[in-house]
Protein backbone atom coordinates (compact mmCIF):
# COMPACT_ATOMS: atom_id res chain seq x y z
CA UNK A 1 0.00 0.00 0.00
CA UNK A 2 0.94 3.68 -0.70
CA UNK A 3 2.20 5.13 3.06
CA UNK A 4 -1.04 7.22 3.43
CA UNK A 5 -3.00 3.40 4.21
CA UNK A 6 -2.27 2.38 7.36
CA UNK A 7 -3.93 0.09 10.45
CA UNK A 8 -7.08 2.24 12.15
CA UNK A 9 -7.59 4.30 9.54
CA UNK A 10 -10.88 5.90 7.87
CA UNK A 11 -11.81 5.79 4.30
CA UNK A 12 -14.25 7.51 2.55
CA UNK A 13 -18.03 6.31 2.97
CA UNK A 14 -20.71 6.09 0.30
CA UNK A 15 -22.15 7.91 -1.59
CA UNK A 16 -18.08 7.94 -3.01
CA UNK A 17 -16.01 4.78 -3.27
CA UNK A 18 -12.55 5.08 -1.68
CA UNK A 19 -9.44 4.88 -3.77
CA UNK A 20 -6.79 2.10 -2.47
CA UNK A 21 -3.66 2.12 -4.58
CA UNK A 22 0.08 1.01 -4.03
CA UNK A 23 2.93 -0.92 -5.30
CA UNK A 24 3.72 -4.16 -6.97
CA UNK A 25 5.87 -5.95 -9.82
CA UNK A 26 5.04 -4.28 -12.90
CA UNK A 27 2.43 -6.66 -15.17
CA UNK A 28 1.29 -8.05 -11.77
CA UNK A 29 -1.89 -8.93 -10.32
CA UNK A 30 -2.65 -7.91 -7.33
CA UNK A 31 -6.20 -8.73 -5.45
CA UNK A 32 -7.41 -6.44 -2.82
CA UNK A 33 -10.12 -8.12 -0.15
CA UNK A 34 -12.44 -5.87 1.83
CA UNK A 35 -13.65 -8.72 4.82
CA UNK A 36 -15.42 -8.38 7.92
CA UNK A 37 -13.59 -9.12 11.23
CA UNK A 38 -14.99 -12.61 11.11
CA UNK A 39 -13.59 -12.90 7.76
CA UNK A 40 -16.62 -12.64 5.54
CA UNK A 41 -15.32 -11.03 2.33
CA UNK A 42 -17.44 -8.20 1.44
CA UNK A 43 -15.72 -7.27 -1.90
CA UNK A 44 -13.02 -8.49 -4.01
CA UNK A 45 -11.28 -6.15 -6.94
CA UNK A 46 -8.46 -7.37 -9.13
CA UNK A 47 -5.63 -4.74 -10.74
CA UNK A 48 -3.08 -4.98 -12.65
CA UNK A 49 0.30 -3.14 -11.82
CA UNK A 50 1.43 -0.47 -14.68
CA UNK A 51 4.40 -0.28 -15.86
CA UNK A 52 6.95 1.56 -15.45
CA UNK A 53 5.58 3.29 -12.20
CA UNK A 54 5.24 0.14 -10.51
CA UNK A 55 1.69 1.27 -8.84
CA UNK A 56 -1.65 -0.15 -8.86
CA UNK A 57 -5.44 1.50 -8.35
CA UNK A 58 -8.39 0.49 -7.97
CA UNK A 59 -11.58 2.07 -6.31
CA UNK A 60 -14.20 0.34 -3.65
CA UNK A 61 -17.21 -0.19 -4.15
CA UNK A 62 -19.70 2.97 -2.31
CA UNK A 63 -19.39 1.75 1.17
CA UNK A 64 -21.77 2.28 3.87
CA UNK A 65 -20.97 3.86 7.13
CA UNK A 66 -19.05 1.64 9.93
CA UNK A 67 -16.49 -1.17 10.36
CA UNK A 68 -14.26 -2.27 11.70
CA UNK A 69 -13.20 -4.18 8.30
CA UNK A 70 -9.67 -5.47 7.37
CA UNK A 71 -8.28 -4.51 3.67
CA UNK A 72 -5.91 -6.87 2.35
CA UNK A 73 -3.81 -6.60 -0.78
CA UNK A 74 -2.03 -9.39 -2.60
CA UNK A 75 0.33 -10.12 -5.17
CA UNK A 76 1.18 -13.97 -5.52
CA UNK A 77 1.83 -15.55 -2.03
CA UNK A 78 2.28 -12.22 -0.73
CA UNK A 79 -0.13 -9.87 1.18
CA UNK A 80 -0.07 -7.19 3.37
CA UNK A 81 -3.36 -6.78 5.69
CA UNK A 82 -4.40 -3.26 7.39
CA UNK A 83 -6.57 -3.72 10.06
CA UNK A 84 -9.42 -1.57 12.36
CA UNK A 85 -10.66 -0.10 8.89
CA UNK A 86 -13.64 2.20 9.14
CA UNK A 87 -15.40 3.64 6.97
CA UNK A 88 -16.83 7.62 7.46
CA UNK A 89 -16.02 10.82 6.39
CA UNK A 90 -12.28 12.14 5.23
CA UNK A 91 -11.47 16.46 5.91
CA UNK A 92 -8.05 17.39 4.57
CA UNK A 93 -6.52 19.97 7.02
CA UNK A 94 -3.74 22.60 5.87
CA UNK A 95 -1.98 25.61 6.47
CA UNK A 96 0.24 27.37 8.37
CA UNK A 97 0.82 27.50 11.83
CA UNK A 98 -2.45 28.46 13.39
CA UNK A 99 -3.37 24.95 11.68
CA UNK A 100 -0.20 23.81 12.76
CA UNK A 101 -0.73 24.49 16.78
CA UNK A 102 -1.53 21.40 18.81
CA UNK A 103 -4.32 20.58 21.41
CA UNK A 104 -1.55 20.69 23.61
CA UNK A 105 -0.98 24.64 23.01
CA UNK A 106 -4.69 25.57 23.26
CA UNK A 107 -7.63 27.45 25.83
CA UNK A 108 -8.18 24.53 27.62
CA UNK A 109 -5.82 21.98 26.69
CA UNK A 110 -5.45 19.53 29.50
CA UNK A 111 -9.08 18.77 29.59
CA UNK A 112 -9.49 18.40 26.23
CA UNK A 113 -6.42 16.18 25.78
CA UNK A 114 -8.25 13.97 28.70
CA UNK A 115 -11.43 13.96 26.71
CA UNK A 116 -9.44 12.38 23.56
CA UNK A 117 -10.31 8.67 24.93
CA UNK A 118 -14.01 9.63 24.37
CA UNK A 119 -13.33 9.75 20.22
CA UNK A 120 -11.93 6.62 19.60
CA UNK A 121 -13.68 6.80 15.58
CA UNK A 122 -12.34 10.19 14.99
CA UNK A 123 -9.03 8.95 13.42
CA UNK A 124 -5.99 11.16 12.71
CA UNK A 125 -2.99 11.66 10.68
CA UNK A 126 -0.23 13.57 10.05
CA UNK A 127 1.77 14.42 6.88
CA UNK A 128 5.59 15.06 7.98
CA UNK A 129 6.51 19.15 6.70
CA UNK A 130 8.51 18.42 3.41
CA UNK A 131 9.19 20.14 0.31
CA UNK A 132 10.06 18.98 -2.97
CA UNK A 133 11.01 20.96 -6.42
CA UNK A 134 8.58 18.25 -8.43
CA UNK A 135 5.41 17.04 -7.78
CA UNK A 136 5.85 13.76 -5.72
CA UNK A 137 3.70 10.44 -6.38
CA UNK A 138 3.88 9.47 -2.45
CA UNK A 139 4.76 10.99 1.11
CA UNK A 140 8.61 11.51 1.71
CA UNK A 141 7.56 11.32 5.64
CA UNK A 142 4.91 11.07 7.79
CA UNK A 143 4.81 12.45 11.53
CA UNK A 144 1.89 10.20 12.45
CA UNK A 145 0.41 7.54 10.93
CA UNK A 146 -3.22 6.62 11.19
CA UNK A 147 -4.17 6.60 14.78
CA UNK A 148 -7.08 6.64 17.54
CA UNK A 149 -6.74 9.70 19.61
CA UNK A 150 -4.51 9.78 22.68
CA UNK A 151 -3.72 12.66 25.25
CA UNK A 152 0.26 11.96 23.67
CA UNK A 153 -0.47 12.05 19.47
CA UNK A 154 -3.20 15.04 19.67
CA UNK A 155 -0.60 16.79 21.67
CA UNK A 156 2.73 15.85 21.11
CA UNK A 157 4.34 18.98 21.22
CA UNK A 158 4.10 23.02 20.22
CA UNK A 159 3.57 23.24 16.35
CA UNK A 160 3.87 19.66 15.38
CA UNK A 161 0.44 17.12 15.46
CA UNK A 162 -2.36 17.17 15.73
CA UNK A 163 -3.53 19.92 14.50
CA UNK A 164 -6.07 21.43 17.28
CA UNK A 165 -8.31 23.33 14.84
CA UNK A 166 -8.42 19.69 12.79
CA UNK A 167 -9.33 18.05 15.69
CA UNK A 168 -11.80 20.10 17.22
CA UNK A 169 -13.59 20.41 13.90
CA UNK A 170 -13.70 16.35 13.52
CA UNK A 171 -14.41 16.29 16.81
CA UNK A 172 -17.51 18.34 16.48
CA UNK A 173 -18.48 17.23 12.99
CA UNK A 174 -18.50 13.32 14.73
CA UNK A 175 -20.87 15.01 17.43
CA UNK A 176 -23.20 16.09 14.75
CA UNK A 177 -22.87 13.24 12.16
CA UNK A 178 -22.75 10.14 14.71
CA UNK A 179 -20.35 8.15 12.43
CA UNK A 180 -16.79 8.16 11.66
CA UNK A 181 -14.27 10.85 10.39
CA UNK A 182 -11.11 10.58 9.48
CA UNK A 183 -8.53 13.65 9.80
CA UNK A 184 -5.68 14.66 7.39
CA UNK A 185 -3.36 17.11 8.46
CA UNK A 186 -0.42 18.93 6.16
CA UNK A 187 0.40 22.11 7.59
CA UNK A 188 3.56 24.24 8.16
CA UNK A 189 4.31 27.30 9.99
CA UNK A 190 5.06 30.68 8.53
CA UNK A 191 4.01 29.62 4.40
CA UNK A 192 2.69 31.61 2.47
CA UNK A 193 -0.29 30.73 -0.21
CA UNK A 194 2.19 30.26 -3.32
CA UNK A 195 3.92 27.18 -1.64
CA UNK A 196 0.60 25.63 -1.22
CA UNK A 197 -0.41 26.57 -4.74
CA UNK A 198 0.43 24.27 -7.54
CA UNK A 199 2.50 25.85 -11.03
CA UNK A 200 -0.99 25.45 -12.79
CA UNK A 201 -2.73 28.00 -9.82
CA UNK A 202 0.24 30.22 -10.11
CA UNK A 203 0.07 31.03 -13.72
CA UNK A 204 -3.51 31.32 -13.13
CA UNK A 205 -2.92 34.53 -11.52
CA UNK A 206 0.04 35.83 -13.40
CA UNK A 207 2.79 34.64 -11.11
CA UNK A 208 5.84 33.38 -12.58
CA UNK A 209 6.29 29.37 -11.46
CA UNK A 210 10.25 30.08 -10.67
CA UNK A 211 9.60 33.10 -8.96
CA UNK A 212 11.76 32.99 -5.58
CA UNK A 213 13.81 30.38 -7.00
CA UNK A 214 16.36 32.72 -8.89
CA UNK A 215 18.10 35.94 -7.64
CA UNK A 216 15.49 39.09 -8.15
CA UNK A 217 17.51 41.95 -6.21
CA UNK A 218 16.64 44.67 -8.41
CA UNK A 219 14.47 43.46 -10.47
CA UNK A 220 10.66 44.17 -10.68
CA UNK A 221 9.64 41.30 -8.78
CA UNK A 222 12.07 41.91 -5.91
CA UNK A 223 9.84 43.96 -3.96
CA UNK A 224 6.69 41.59 -4.11
CA UNK A 225 8.96 38.09 -3.81
CA UNK A 226 11.20 39.03 -1.02
CA UNK A 227 10.87 36.63 2.20
CA UNK A 228 7.54 37.68 3.34
CA UNK A 229 8.13 40.04 6.54
CA UNK A 230 4.79 37.96 8.44
CA UNK A 231 6.37 34.38 7.42
CA UNK A 232 9.52 35.58 9.35
CA UNK A 233 7.69 36.77 12.01
CA UNK A 234 6.07 33.60 12.91
CA UNK A 235 9.65 31.23 12.62
CA UNK A 236 10.80 33.64 15.10
CA UNK A 237 7.85 33.71 16.96
CA UNK A 238 7.74 30.20 17.01
CA UNK A 239 11.57 29.82 18.08
CA UNK A 240 11.19 32.55 20.85
CA UNK A 241 7.84 33.22 21.50
CA UNK A 242 8.10 37.05 21.62
CA UNK A 243 7.22 39.42 18.62
CA UNK A 244 9.90 40.91 16.53
CA UNK A 245 9.91 44.42 16.08
CA UNK A 246 9.06 45.53 12.25
CA UNK A 247 12.03 47.56 11.89
CA UNK A 248 14.34 44.57 12.40
CA UNK A 249 12.42 41.97 10.83
CA UNK A 250 11.92 44.61 7.42
CA UNK A 251 15.72 44.65 7.64
CA UNK A 252 16.48 40.77 7.60
CA UNK A 253 13.38 40.33 5.03
CA UNK A 254 15.45 42.72 2.83
CA UNK A 255 18.28 40.99 2.51
CA UNK A 256 16.76 37.65 1.87
CA UNK A 257 14.46 35.78 -0.76
CA UNK A 258 11.63 33.09 -1.03
CA UNK A 259 13.68 30.18 0.38
CA UNK A 260 12.42 26.65 1.42
CA UNK A 261 8.97 26.03 3.09
CA UNK A 262 8.50 29.07 1.21
CA UNK A 263 9.46 28.76 -2.44
CA UNK A 264 6.77 28.60 -4.96
CA UNK A 265 4.52 25.13 -5.19
CA UNK A 266 7.32 22.79 -2.82
CA UNK A 267 4.37 22.01 -0.48
CA UNK A 268 1.83 21.60 -2.94
CA UNK A 269 4.23 18.88 -4.81
CA UNK A 270 5.52 17.37 -1.03
CA UNK A 271 2.27 17.36 0.81
CA UNK A 272 -0.48 17.89 -1.17
CA UNK A 273 -0.27 16.42 -4.83
CA UNK A 274 0.87 12.56 -3.13
CA UNK A 275 -2.77 12.93 -1.54
CA UNK A 276 -4.62 13.59 -4.26
CA UNK A 277 -5.59 9.79 -4.78
CA UNK A 278 -7.43 10.25 -1.53
CA UNK A 279 -11.03 10.26 -1.80
CA UNK A 280 -12.59 13.58 0.30
CA UNK A 281 -15.04 14.72 2.02
CA UNK A 282 -14.15 18.08 2.32
CA UNK A 283 -11.17 20.70 3.41
CA UNK A 284 -10.24 23.12 6.21
CA UNK A 285 -7.57 25.55 5.49
CA UNK A 286 -6.09 28.02 8.22
CA UNK A 287 -3.65 30.01 6.21
CA UNK A 288 -2.95 33.76 5.07
CA UNK A 289 -0.73 35.82 7.97
CA UNK A 290 2.23 34.69 5.80
CA UNK A 291 0.79 36.82 2.41
CA UNK A 292 0.01 40.03 4.67
CA UNK A 293 3.60 40.81 3.26
CA UNK A 294 3.37 38.66 0.01
CA UNK A 295 1.09 39.38 -2.78
CA UNK A 296 -1.23 40.74 -0.40
CA UNK A 297 -3.48 42.14 -3.53
CA UNK A 298 -3.12 39.19 -5.22
CA UNK A 299 -4.70 36.83 -2.14
CA UNK A 300 -8.05 37.46 -4.08
CA UNK A 301 -6.70 35.20 -6.86
CA UNK A 302 -4.42 33.38 -5.25
CA UNK A 303 -6.96 31.72 -3.18
CA UNK A 304 -9.44 31.19 -5.57
CA UNK A 305 -7.42 29.41 -8.18
CA UNK A 306 -5.76 27.26 -5.17
CA UNK A 307 -9.05 25.97 -4.25
CA UNK A 308 -10.72 25.61 -8.19
CA UNK A 309 -7.14 23.92 -8.64
CA UNK A 310 -6.93 21.66 -5.59
CA UNK A 311 -10.84 20.89 -6.56
CA UNK A 312 -9.60 19.71 -9.86
CA UNK A 313 -6.54 17.99 -8.84
CA UNK A 314 -8.66 15.65 -5.90
CA UNK A 315 -11.41 14.87 -8.22
CA UNK A 316 -9.25 14.05 -11.40
CA UNK A 317 -6.53 11.65 -8.98
CA UNK A 318 -9.45 10.01 -7.09
CA UNK A 319 -11.08 8.68 -10.61
CA UNK A 320 -14.00 11.46 -10.36
CA UNK A 321 -14.87 9.99 -6.70
CA UNK A 322 -14.06 13.60 -4.44
CA UNK A 323 -17.08 15.68 -5.72
CA UNK A 324 -15.96 18.21 -8.36
CA UNK A 325 -16.71 20.91 -6.08
CA UNK A 326 -15.34 19.89 -2.89
CA UNK A 327 -16.44 21.57 -0.05
CA UNK A 328 -13.99 23.84 0.90
CA UNK A 329 -13.36 25.86 4.58
CA UNK A 330 -11.15 28.24 5.23
CA UNK A 331 -11.01 30.30 8.63
CA UNK A 332 -10.56 34.15 8.03
CA UNK A 333 -7.40 35.99 9.83
CA UNK A 334 -7.73 36.87 13.28
CA UNK A 335 -5.43 39.34 15.15
CA UNK A 336 -1.72 40.21 15.79
CA UNK A 337 -1.25 44.03 17.19
CA UNK A 338 -3.44 45.91 18.77
CA UNK A 339 -3.07 49.95 17.61
CA UNK A 340 -1.36 48.80 14.37
CA UNK A 341 -1.94 51.31 12.00
CA UNK A 342 -0.98 48.65 9.03
CA UNK A 343 -4.00 47.66 7.23
CA UNK A 344 -2.85 44.49 5.51
CA UNK A 345 -4.11 42.09 7.46
CA UNK A 346 -7.84 43.87 6.86
CA UNK A 347 -7.04 43.73 3.18
CA UNK A 348 -6.54 39.91 3.69
CA UNK A 349 -9.71 39.17 5.25
CA UNK A 350 -11.56 40.98 2.41
CA UNK A 351 -9.30 39.20 -0.11
CA UNK A 352 -10.18 35.68 1.58
CA UNK A 353 -13.90 36.59 0.70
CA UNK A 354 -12.48 37.28 -3.38
CA UNK A 355 -13.82 40.91 -2.29
CA UNK A 356 -16.89 39.70 -2.05
CA UNK A 357 -17.13 39.82 2.21
CA UNK A 358 -19.39 36.49 2.82
CA UNK A 359 -19.10 33.29 1.36
CA UNK A 360 -20.39 30.81 -0.70
CA UNK A 361 -20.46 33.56 -2.86
CA UNK A 362 -19.98 33.28 -7.29
CA UNK A 363 -16.40 33.43 -7.25
CA UNK A 364 -16.12 31.00 -4.62
CA UNK A 365 -19.25 28.26 -4.69
CA UNK A 366 -18.96 25.39 -2.21
CA UNK A 367 -17.46 27.56 0.29
CA UNK A 368 -17.58 28.56 4.25
CA UNK A 369 -16.13 30.58 6.62
CA UNK A 370 -15.04 30.83 10.36
CA UNK A 371 -14.85 34.62 10.77
CA UNK A 372 -11.98 34.66 14.36
CA UNK A 373 -11.24 38.79 14.27
CA UNK A 374 -12.87 38.81 17.98
CA UNK A 375 -10.79 35.65 18.85
CA UNK A 376 -7.86 38.00 19.93
CA UNK A 377 -5.04 36.77 22.20
CA UNK A 378 -2.46 39.08 23.49
CA UNK A 379 -1.19 37.27 26.00
CA UNK A 380 -0.62 34.32 24.07
CA UNK A 381 2.61 32.83 24.90
CA UNK A 382 3.06 31.85 21.44
CA UNK A 383 2.87 35.38 20.23
CA UNK A 384 -0.42 37.55 19.75
CA UNK A 385 -0.98 36.06 16.57
CA UNK A 386 -1.82 32.73 17.46
CA UNK A 387 -4.56 33.29 19.25
CA UNK A 388 -5.01 30.09 22.03
CA UNK A 389 -9.54 30.04 22.15
CA UNK A 390 -9.59 27.30 19.07
CA UNK A 391 -12.73 26.23 20.69
CA UNK A 392 -14.59 29.03 18.65
CA UNK A 393 -13.00 28.77 15.91
CA UNK A 394 -13.85 24.93 14.78
CA UNK A 395 -17.13 25.81 16.18
CA UNK A 396 -17.90 28.63 13.24
CA UNK A 397 -16.19 26.06 11.26
CA UNK A 398 -18.26 23.12 12.03
CA UNK A 399 -21.26 25.22 11.43
CA UNK A 400 -19.92 26.34 7.94
CA UNK A 401 -19.34 22.22 7.28
CA UNK A 402 -22.93 20.62 8.31
CA UNK A 403 -24.15 24.12 6.22
CA UNK A 404 -22.45 23.85 2.63
CA UNK A 405 -20.75 20.00 3.19
CA UNK A 406 -23.70 18.39 4.39
CA UNK A 407 -26.65 20.63 3.54
CA UNK A 408 -28.38 20.92 6.40
CA UNK A 409 -31.24 23.16 6.21
CA UNK A 410 -32.17 26.66 8.01
CA UNK A 411 -29.00 26.15 9.55
CA UNK A 412 -27.50 29.73 10.79
CA UNK A 413 -23.57 29.18 9.98
CA UNK A 414 -22.34 33.06 9.43
CA UNK A 415 -22.94 36.44 11.00
CA UNK A 416 -25.16 39.08 9.96
CA UNK A 417 -24.50 41.09 6.73
CA UNK A 418 -25.46 44.51 5.31
CA UNK A 419 -28.24 44.05 2.36
CA UNK A 420 -28.70 48.21 1.98
CA UNK A 421 -27.31 51.87 2.93
CA UNK A 422 -30.29 54.49 2.55
CA UNK A 423 -28.19 57.89 2.68
CA UNK A 424 -30.38 60.35 4.79
CA UNK A 425 -28.56 63.21 3.36
CA UNK A 426 -30.37 66.16 5.13
CA UNK A 427 -30.28 64.50 8.98
CA UNK A 428 -26.30 63.44 7.75
CA UNK A 429 -27.28 59.72 8.75
CA UNK A 430 -26.58 56.66 6.86
CA UNK A 431 -28.91 53.62 7.41
CA UNK A 432 -27.95 50.14 6.69
CA UNK A 433 -29.93 47.23 6.53
CA UNK A 434 -28.58 43.80 7.50
CA UNK A 435 -29.65 39.98 6.75
CA UNK A 436 -30.23 39.00 10.02
CA UNK A 437 -31.29 40.03 13.31
CA UNK A 438 -28.37 42.04 15.38
CA UNK A 439 -26.99 42.18 18.60
CA UNK A 440 -24.96 45.50 19.43
CA UNK A 441 -21.92 44.65 22.25
CA UNK A 442 -20.00 47.38 21.48
CA UNK A 443 -21.19 50.92 20.41
CA UNK A 444 -17.36 51.49 18.73
CA UNK A 445 -16.97 54.90 17.66
CA UNK A 446 -14.24 53.80 15.03
CA UNK A 447 -16.34 50.14 13.93
CA UNK A 448 -17.80 52.10 10.97
CA UNK A 449 -15.49 54.34 8.92
CA UNK A 450 -16.85 56.03 5.76
CA UNK A 451 -15.10 57.97 2.76
CA UNK A 452 -16.07 60.92 1.32
CA UNK A 453 -13.16 62.21 -0.61
CA UNK A 454 -10.99 61.15 -3.05
CA UNK A 455 -7.82 60.21 -2.36
CA UNK A 456 -10.05 58.58 0.53
CA UNK A 457 -9.61 60.08 4.03
CA UNK A 458 -11.17 57.76 5.99
CA UNK A 459 -13.41 59.24 9.03
CA UNK A 460 -15.14 57.34 12.12
CA UNK A 461 -19.01 57.27 11.43
CA UNK A 462 -20.45 56.75 14.75
CA UNK A 463 -23.07 54.35 15.49
CA UNK A 464 -26.43 56.39 16.61
CA UNK A 465 -28.79 53.56 16.42
CA UNK A 466 -29.53 49.88 16.28
CA UNK A 467 -32.24 48.53 15.30
CA UNK A 468 -33.63 44.67 15.47
CA UNK A 469 -31.80 44.74 11.94
CA UNK A 470 -30.66 48.38 11.08
CA UNK A 471 -28.15 50.51 12.01
CA UNK A 472 -27.51 54.06 11.88
CA UNK A 473 -24.69 56.07 11.65
CA UNK A 474 -23.75 59.88 11.96
CA UNK A 475 -21.84 61.12 9.38
CA UNK A 476 -20.58 64.33 10.57
CA UNK A 477 -17.90 65.64 8.48
CA UNK A 478 -18.77 64.56 5.44
CA UNK A 479 -21.34 66.44 3.53
CA UNK A 480 -23.39 64.72 0.98
CA UNK A 481 -21.04 63.17 -0.58
CA UNK A 482 -19.94 59.23 0.65
CA UNK A 483 -17.74 57.00 -1.89
CA UNK A 484 -17.16 54.18 0.40
CA UNK A 485 -17.87 52.21 3.84
CA UNK A 486 -16.02 49.83 6.13
CA UNK A 487 -16.52 47.85 9.17
CA UNK A 488 -13.86 46.51 11.48
CA UNK A 489 -10.91 47.27 9.12
CA UNK A 490 -8.17 46.97 11.33
CA UNK A 491 -5.67 44.71 11.96
CA UNK A 492 -7.28 44.53 15.70
CA UNK A 493 -10.63 45.20 15.19
CA UNK A 494 -12.02 44.92 18.51
CA UNK A 495 -11.70 43.03 21.93
CA UNK A 496 -12.21 39.63 22.52
CA UNK A 497 -15.90 38.58 21.59
CA UNK A 498 -16.72 42.16 22.08
CA UNK A 499 -16.82 43.50 18.10
CA UNK A 500 -19.51 45.75 17.04
CA UNK A 501 -21.96 43.50 15.75
CA UNK A 502 -22.93 40.11 15.83
CA UNK A 503 -26.58 37.54 15.61
CA UNK A 504 -28.35 36.25 18.44
CA UNK A 505 -26.33 33.46 17.94
CA UNK A 506 -23.28 34.88 18.73
CA UNK A 507 -21.58 34.71 14.93
CA UNK A 508 -20.12 38.20 14.13
CA UNK A 509 -20.39 40.26 11.30
CA UNK A 510 -17.34 39.61 8.94
CA UNK A 511 -15.91 42.87 8.27
CA UNK A 512 -16.70 44.60 4.76
CA UNK A 513 -15.22 47.11 2.13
Amino acid sequence: FASYYGDHMVLQKEPAGAVVWGYGEPGATVTVVLSEDSGLIVMKKTVRVKGPSGTWTTVLDPMDRGGPYALTAGQGSENVTLRDVYFGDVWLCSGQSNMAMTVLQIANATRELADAARYPYVRVFAVAPARSDVELEDLERIDLPWSIPTAENLGHGNFTYFSAVCWLLGRYLYEALGYPVGLVEAAWGGTPIEAWSSRRALRACGLPEDAGRRGLRGSPFWAAFALPLRALLLELQLAFCTPLSPALASGISQHRRLSGPQTPSVLWNAMIHPLLNMTLQGVAWYQGEANTFLHTDLYNCTFPALIADWRRAFHAGSAGQTQPLLPFGFVQLSTYRRQSPDDSFARLRWHQTADLGVVPNARMPGTFMAVAMDLCDERSPYGSIHPRDKQNVAHRLQLGARAVAYGEKDLVFQGPYPTRAVLEVTRGLLNLTYSQELVCRQRDTRAFEVCCSTPCGWLPAPVVAVGSRTVTLALAGCGTLVLALRYAWAEWPCEYQSCALYNTRGLPAPPFL
